[in-house]
């Protein structure tokens, strides 16, 4: 009986030692989630021409959910396809990523793909015409 008593006692002193939880669980993480990401424009007299290529951008997306910086980390290979690409992240935006029910800013890579058009359009006439 005196083993039980003894035991009790433990378990009550053990119970008061450990602390109590403190408010309720960190919310769980969240990924950062596109929410307008309009394709570049192709720049017409480079679509005209059939150049094309991939430039793959690194961009810095803030907790408000803007691109907060945007580079080149590999190049198109042409430098007008290269600066449409960064012009076209400007305006994208995105639901920021969250840690413990924050938003937090979170690097992306995105490939920004420019194929030239397999027919020709008739604008390229013009624009031939003009040049």
């Amino acid at each position: 009986m005196r083993t039980h008593l003894c035991l009790a006692v433990v378990a009550c002193l053990l119970a008061a030692c450990t602390p109590a939880p403190q408010g309720p669980p960190p919310a769980p993480p969240t990924d950062l989630v596109a929410l307008d990401t309009p394709p570049p424009v192709y720049p017409e007299a480079l679509a005209c021409d059939g150049i094309g290529g991939t430039a793959v951008l690194m961009l810095d997306i803030g907790t408000d959910g803007r691109v907060r910086q945007a580079r080149v980390a590999r190049s198109s290979g042409n430098a007008g396809l290269d600066a449409a690409a960064l012009e076209g992240v400007r305006s994208w935006s995105f639901r920021a990523a969250t840690r413990n029910g924050q938003p937090v800013s979170s690097p992306l890579q995105v490939p920004m793909n420019f194929k030239p058009p397999l027919e020709r359009p008739q604008r390229c006439f013009v624009l031939d015409e003009q040049r």
